[in-house]
């Protein structure tokens, strides 16, 4: 790096640089951006589009009295950059080191935590009445994406700011449009004309002389206004945000620093909520990821000098290529199955579908609540839509799920890619919740795979479940087993007896079928007989094969990718609870305890939090070790059928209690 990156550590750093030197700062920083990310991986296009829009936000405003709301949070780096965190940026994303998103724990220049898109324009208009009502006097900026806009809540939060009336701003960065010279130059030309100090005072001092006309002048005001709006409009794109109460400004070059600082410095002094419209290209400075924004929207480690992706060792094929290359075959022999995805088609394996079935796909943007009313309202009328989003995001379309879908028993498929932990994105994208908010709902069936050829048998089943149904499979490649050439349909509700055993039985869901395998051998090794259940349903559970193990071991652990609150533990604890004899059993759930997980390699996370084999092996030896050596030896000889103490042939004793669930 030379001189100039290197002396800053600070906004106040940055301010101290001459105008123009400051597109010096940015191809710095572009060149950092991509040594870095070139290694670790991240969000790269929308980075490089906003070093020029991040460059002028800090330049002109006073950070972290004044506040910059990240929508979605992957285009902060350079934010990140520039407010003291150069020296940890090789660490980003990494198991321990700096998050990929903006996070106040971070930094006093992060002032709201996120990773799911719509939220910024609600947080800024609270932090400016928040301001108001306090009485303080700094600036407040919400930096929104056109593909966040598409997100309801964002809609929501524009319309109360314009109600509200407060001082704030709010920059939509539009990096879909191009702006050609002369529409570009006409309006940033006439936005700095009609924003301008000279033009706006002239314009409240016409207002206010036209109203003293006796009789007539109000109404000539409001022509004056009308006619003011008409000219606008024919000049400017934002009639929209006009009509909800916002001073529009734009478009404006996302990448013409001088202009930014400018445009910036102006709308800062102006009373009342005011949205920016700045155009950036993704991939900026990169030719290879300019060309291609999509590709390089989220990036694996890569060489920067061909653009190839660095690939590890060959890997299997990945759930998501499984679920799409399934849903193809199903949908060439139904023509009732569509596609539906929240702008995600590339991440969930819709777009592969689409592009063989372009009318049978539907992305409906960020906007997973209208997604799943839509999905409803097309299974009434006969179809089988398929809605593929993220377990994370699931959670925003809860309402709908319930009332548009559930209370009316509508067949629609859930596939929830990314279930579990998912890595390097980090607390808001781990998807750990989706059994405990689904399992609660009437009519919903849910299940996940052991692998990836159970997944095909399973989205079959799903889709043509006669109600609600959810799929969950995690992010990443597969096991590697060998597909069935025939897709067939499973008992709903029945488990899958893997390995048998007498002296303890694992229940396990979904990715956690493999590792119990693993444990399994690894207990056997000291004296026990471990039985490995493939659950399969988390709901309806399989009471049937429940009721059988805990007659014959006594003993039941429950392993799962997902919080222990709720989840398949819990509901197979509700089912031994419901069985109407007194059977002695004592069990152990295993899974996510209630902590937020932060980003790392999910080897690491699973490691960290016991989720491994190694990890289970250790939980469950010492937790049949403590629970025995509680055991009288007046307990020892009972018949082997599970309903009392047996002696182990390690020589542990099995109790007669019921143990509730402990965190894993």
């Amino acid at each position: 790096m030379s001189k100039f990156f290197d002396d800053i550590n600070s906004p106040a750093d940055l301010k101290r640089v001459k105008r123009e030197d400051l597109p010096k700062v940015a191809k710095e920083i572009r060149e950092l951006l991509l040594q870095s990310i070139s290694k670790t991986g991240g969000h790269l296009g929308s980075n490089l589009g906003v070093v020029e829009l991040t460059m002028a936000l800090h330049y002109v405003f006073d950070s972290p009295v004044d506040k910059f709301v990240w929508d979605v949070g992957h285009q902060s780096y350079v934010h990140k950059l520039l407010t003291g965190r150069k020296d940890q940026f090789d660490k980003l994303r990494q198991y321990g080191g700096l998050c990929g998103f903006s996070k106040r724990e971070e930094s006093e220049h992060d002032h709201w935590n996120v990773g799911h898109g719509g939220t910024s324009v609600t947080a800024a208009l609270a932090f400016a009445k928040a301001r108001d009502l306090k009485k303080e006097k700094n600036k407040v900026v919400a930096i929104i994406g056109d593909g966040s806009l598409t997100a309801g809540m964002a809609f929501e939060g524009l319309n109360h700011a314009g109600h509200l009336k407060s001082d704030m701003i709010v920059i939509l960065n539009d990096n879909e449009m191009s702006i050609s010279t002369n529409v570009g130059g006409m309006s940033a030309h006439l936005s700095q004309i009609l924003t301008g100090q000279v033009m706006t005072k002239f314009k409240r001092e016409v207002d206010q002389m036209l109203l003293a006309i006796p009789g007539i002048g109000k109404d000539i005001s409001q022509y004056a206004h009308r006619l003011d709006e008409a000219i606008k409009g024919v000049f400017i794109p934002g009639r929209l945000f006009e009509d909800l109460g916002f001073r529009y400004i734009g478009p404006v070059d996302g990448h013409d620093t001088d202009l930014l600082i400018d445009t910036l410095g102006t709308v800062g002094e102006l009373k009342g909520p005011t949205l920016i419209h700045v155009v950036t290209r993704k991939g900026k400075g990169y030719e290879i990821a300019e060309e291609k924004a999509d590709v390089w929207h989220g990036a694996k480690p890569f060489d920067i000098a061909s653009g190839k992706f660095i690939s590890g060792k060959k890997s299997h094929p990945a759930y998501t290529n499984v679920f799409a290359e399934t849903l193809i075959e199903l949908a060439k022999e139904d023509e009732k199955i569509l596609g539906v995805t929240a702008a995600m088609p590339d991440g969930t394996g819709i777009g592969k579908f689409g592009k063989v079935f372009p009318e049978r796909t539907f992305d409906v943007g960020m906007a997973e609540q209208h997604g799943v009313g839509y999905a409803a309202a097309l299974s009434i009328e006969g179809f089988k839509p398929v809605v593929a989003i993220y377990s994370t995001f699931m959670q925003r379309a809860y309402d709908q799920v319930a009332h548009d879908v559930c209370l009316m028993d509508l067949p629609v498929t859930f596939a929830m890619d990314r279930a579990g932990i998912v890595g390097e994105d980090g607390a808001t994208h781990q998807g750990l919740y989706d059994i405990s908010f689904l399992r609660t709902l009437p009519n919903m069936v849910i299940m996940a795979p052991k692998d990836e050829n159970e997944l095909r048998h399973m989205l079959k089943t799903s889709i043509n479940h006669p109600g609600p149904s959810s799929l969950r499979y995690p992010r990443g490649a597969g096991l590697g087993v060998e597909l069935d050439k025939e897709i067939k349909e499973l008992e709903i509700g029945k488990g899958e007896v893997v390995k048998d055993g007498a002296d303890l039985a694992i229940f396990a869901f979904g990715t956690m079928v493999d590792p119990s395998m693993k444990t399994a051998g690894m207990l056997e090794e000291k004296g026990l007989s471990v039985a490995v259940i493939n659950a399969r349903f988390a709901k309806p559970i399989d009471e049937d094969l429940v009721l059988e193990y805990a007659r014959k071991t006594g003993c039941i652990v429950t392993t799962e990718e997902h919080a222990v609150q709720g989840g398949f533990g819990s509901a197979v604890l509700e089912a031994l609870q419901d069985i109407d004899e007194n059977i002695p059993v004592k069990t152990k759930c295993i899974g996510v305890p209630d902590i937020v997980v932060e980003h790392g390699a999910v080897g690491l996370i699973k490691k960290d939090m016991k989720l491994d084999s190694e990890g289970m092996f250790e939980t469950i030896l010492s937790f049949v070790s403590s629970e025995s050596s509680s055991t009288t030896e007046g307990n020892r000889d009972k018949d082997s059928s599970g309903n009392g103490n047996k002696e182990l042939k390690s020589g542990i004793k099995k109790p007669i209690t019921f143990k509730q669930p402990v965190n894993g």
